[in-house]
């Protein structure tokens, strides 16, 4: 995490930057909804295809902001050199902020030197239409909010998720898949296919080597998979459970039709 960087980003008021997020068809935070028009529509933005940057600070009293901007570029400039332990002088002109939102939508551990600990603002009708804060999901309770930072967690430390399965957690091959809930998962992944979902249901990112992680999410479930290895299923109705499917004879052809529709990082 960087550094708190002073900013102004509205009418001369200093906002303490503490980090930034994207928000685009192909990368979001998968916690806000299952797929890009959905994560949008919590935050009241239209889902334009070019995205959003999401940047969240403080400002001078520690109130919570959550900065919306259009300059897509900057934020991934700023998220890439932050990323390598580079500094990076987050500053969204003015002009290119379209929403500032009271919250924040993803929990932060740190918070900004020499103000007041993070706190929500007192609503302000003419700033943010009186809307009630945004606010980090509940950890400790499960739901599609948890099932997706699950898949999260997943596709990054996928190493370690697959060296589990490896030490004797049981395949399940997808064409003798006995389990009803993730042989659903299965046809309605493969829906996807025949009907494309709304942009960001799939979505494709690298992975070592040639291969490609592979992230979908539907109504009540999450798949994780390498487009040259097994998927990982998390559903809704079986709070905590990552459940392995082995590539047998159905999974490859699949990865790779999904490949071929799903939305990619710009390069």
């Amino acid at each position: 995490m960087v550094a708190a960087e002073e900013q102004n980003a509205l009418d001369g008021d200093a906002l303490y930057v503490l980090t930034a997020v994207l928000l685009t068809p192909a990368q979001f935070p998968s916690v806000l909804g299952d797929d890009y028009p959905a994560a949008c529509a919590v935050l009241g933005l239209e889902p334009y295809a070019e995205g959003y940057g999401l940047v969240l600070g403080q400002d001078g009293e520690g109130a919570r902001w959550t900065v919306v901007t259009e300059d897509v570029t900057l934020v991934a400039c700023a998220v890439a050199a932050w990323d390598c332990g580079m500094e990076y002088d987050l500053s969204p002109d003015g002009s290119s902020v379209v929403a500032v939102l009271p919250g924040w939508p993803l929990a932060l551990a740190v918070s900004a030197p020499g103000v007041p600990a993070p706190h929500d603002p007192a609503p302000d009708p003419e700033l943010d239409g009186g809307v009630p804060p945004l606010v980090p999901p509940d950890t400790s309770q499960w739901g599609p909010p948890q099932r997706r930072l699950g898949a999260d967690e997943i596709a990054l430390q996928w190493a370690q998720w697959r060296e589990q399965v490896e030490d004797g957690v049981e395949f399940v091959d997808a064409g003798e898949e006995p389990d009803s809930g993730v042989r659903r998962v299965l046809e309605e992944v493969q829906a996807y296919v025949e009907s494309p979902p709304p942009p960001g249901r799939i979505r494709s990112a690298f992975a070592s080597g040639e291969a490609r992680t592979l992230r979908a999410d539907g109504p009540g479930w999450s798949v994780v998979a390498r487009t040259d290895d097994i998927a990982f299923v998390l559903l809704d109705e079986a709070p905590g459970e990552v459940r392995p499917v082995g590539r047998g004879r159905e999974l490859p052809e699949l990865l790779a039709a999904l490949d071929g529709i799903a939305v990619r990082p710009a390069a």
